[in-house]
């Protein structure tokens, strides 16, 4: 185990506060986190990679905790995303790095995948595929499993709450920020096996006119298994500080992304090791029995991928497995992907 340290990268456009570990000329391996996480939602996987001689590095992305946050909603298009975590390497001198994503991370390391393939050693995700939200809404409906979602009752899919986003987001914003405490305890929970099957709660965001019916986020005990009380402390604080406003905007930016996901190299296929570990209980991501992974089968030409039994938050609810995982793929499939 290696001990976690903070850090913050200046340019004149952005600033990116993030955590590290491990030797500072080991091998870089930079985790990126989704909605609505930051930097310490990779707490457990830090310490062991930094311990295993990885110089191991998670940013708080753009609008969240102590990175920049912007008051316009184009501000968080995936493009200038990428932007940052180019800036941060090169402040960091990395020419070229592992990169991890999960959630909103995930289309951000394959957007630097697939636009700056020459920074990648190679590249890892959990719960989002490639080739799927990168490209944008549109892209992953076709892909809705119709047996779950029929279409004359749910449009969109499990996606029916990114419409929501574009047609009522100051509305879903203001809930957020009505409660960041209980949002993050009503979040932040294991994966239920009893949901395989059926809807996922995001599908039906639309229809209910809302996350939560009433306007009121309902007080639920902490999920113990998934975050700690510290933990929910310093998310909450940092949604408190921030507000919802920037963690939401990455959902408006469907039609930007998908332009700039167009212009891929390569024609967007990926020719470096990539791995993507699907999480079996989490059924907005689903991506163990439904269509949403064959694009990236496609366009990825060293894919390996893995199943955990755990819910969307894989990362802080099945740590070890996650870090197995991970440890494997670079030791196994990675051309020197292993510190020496």
């Amino acid at each position: 185990m290696s001990a976690i340290s903070e850090h913050v990268a200046k340019s004149s456009r952005h600033t990116s506060f993030y955590l590290a570990a491990g030797p500072t000329n080991g091998l870089p391996v930079v985790f990126v986190h989704g909605w609505p996480e930051l930097s310490i939602s990779w707490r457990h996987q830090l310490p062991v990679l930094g311990g295993l001689g990885f110089r191991a590095i998670a940013p708080d992305m753009r609008g969240y905790g102590q990175s920049s946050v912007y008051r316009a909603q184009a501000d968080y298009a995936q493009e200038l995303i990428v932007a940052d975590m180019i800036e941060l390497a090169d402040s960091l001198g990395i020419e070229k790095a592992v990169w991890v994503g999960h959630d909103w991370g995930s289309p951000v390391v394959w957007n630097i995948a697939s636009h700056h393939p020459d920074r990648c050693i190679a590249v890892a995700n959990l719960c989002v595929p490639y080739h799927s939200l990168e490209y944008g809404l549109d892209s992953v409906i076709p892909l809705v499993d119709r047996a779950v979602y029929p279409e004359v009752t749910y449009p969109a899919g499990q996606w029916e709450y990114m419409r929501f986003y574009e047609e009522n987001f100051a509305a879903a914003t203001k809930a957020f920020d009505s409660n960041p405490h209980n949002v993050v305890k009503l979040l932040f929970r294991r994966g239920d096996p009893a949901g395989q099957g059926k809807p996922s709660r995001t599908a039906e965001v639309r229809r209910n006119g809302g996350w939560f019916p009433g306007g009121v986020v309902p007080d639920v005990p902490r999920d113990a298994a998934v975050v700690s009380e510290e933990d929910l402390r310093i998310y909450a604080e940092a949604l408190r500080r921030n507000g919802f406003f920037g963690p939401d905007s990455w959902y408006v930016n469907h039609t930007a992304n998908a332009a700039y996901a167009a212009r891929a190299v390569n024609g967007g296929y990926l020719d470096m090791p990539a791995l993507f570990i699907a999480a079996r209980y989490d059924y907005t991501c689903e991506s163990v029995t439904s269509r949403l992974p064959e694009p990236m089968r496609k366009h990825c030409r060293d894919l390996t991928e893995g199943i955990i039994d755990s819910g969307h938050w894989m990362a802080q609810e099945k740590p070890i497995e996650v870090n197995r995982a991970l440890t494997h793929w670079l030791a196994t499939k990675v051309p020197g992907g292993w510190p020496t």
